[in-house]
C-alpha cells in the first residue's frame, strides 16, 4: 500500500486540469520527479503540459543564452522532454503579447524579443520571472493513469507557491501548509529503509 492511500486524501480524487499543482506521493523514485511539483499549463484530450517548479539547475539565464540583457535570474529543470527549449513563466500580464493566462495573475510564455526589451529598460525583476529549460508532458490519458495509481495529488495553484517560494523547499512547504496529515507526508523519509 502506498504513503498516499495510508491516509485520507480529499484532493486526490480532483480532476486534474490547467492552473492546478501535482504534488509527487512522497515515495515516487522516478528521478526527475522524485518529490516534485509541476505547474499543470495544459491538460486536454491530446495530453497534459507543465512545468516542474522545485528544480532548479547551476545555471543563470545570462550564461545560457549570451544576447540576452542582464538579468538574475536562475534557470530551472522543467521537465524531461524538449530540453534545448527554454520556457518562462511571469506576472508581467498584457504588458508581454501572446502571454497565455494560467492563473490569475500567472501568465506563460509571450513575445520574447518584447521581453528583451522589458528587461533592458528594467521593468522586469528576477522575482516576476521564471525561466525552465525542458518540460513535462504526458500523452493522452497517461496522467489521468498516474493519478488512478495515486502518483501525484492535485492542489490549487497559488501564485505564491510558484514564483515567491524558495524552490528547494516547496514540496514540502506546500504538504505542510495543506494541514497535519500532509505534514506527516512532508516527513517522510526519502528511503524509509534508511530510517
Amino acid at each position: 500500500m502506498d504513503a498516499l492511500n495510508l491516509i485520507s486524501v480529499p484532493f486526490k480524487n480532483k480532476e486534474a486540469e490547467k492552473g492546478k499543482l501535482l504534488i509527487a506521493e512522497p515515495f515516487l523514485s522516478d528521478p526527475y520527479f522524485k518529490r516534485s511539483v509541476v505547474l499543470l499549463t495544459e491538460h486536454n484530450e491530446k495530453g497534459s503540459f507543465g512545468f516542474i517548479l522545485n528544480k532548479p539547475i547551476d545555471l543563470r539565464l545570462n550564461d545560457a543564452i549570451g544576447d540576452m540583457p542582464q538579468i538574475d535570474a536562475p534557470i530551472h529543470l522543467g521537465g524531461p522532454v524538449g530540453r534545448e527549449s527554454l520556457h518562462f513563466l511571469h506576472t508581467l500580464g498584457d504588458k508581454l503579447n501572446g502571454s497565455l493566462e494560467v492563473i490569475p495573475g500567472l501568465y506563460w510564455g509571450g513575445d520574447f524579443d518584447q521581453l528583451k526589451t522589458l528587461i533592458n529598460t528594467q521593468q522586469v525583476q528576477p522575482n516576476d520571472i521564471r525561466f525552465f529549460v525542458g518540460y513535462a508532458g504526458w500523452s493522452p490519458n497517461q496522467l489521468d493513469e498516474e493519478l488512478e495509481r495515486n502518483d501525484w495529488m492535485i492542489v490549487p495553484a497559488k501564485l505564491d507557491y510558484i514564483m515567491k517560494q524558495d524552490t528547494q523547499d516547496l514540496w514540502n512547504n506546500i504538504l505542510t501548509n495543506l494541514g497535519h496529515e500532509y505534514a506527516v507526508i512532508a516527513n517522510f523519509p526519502q528511503d524509509p529503509g534508511m530510517n
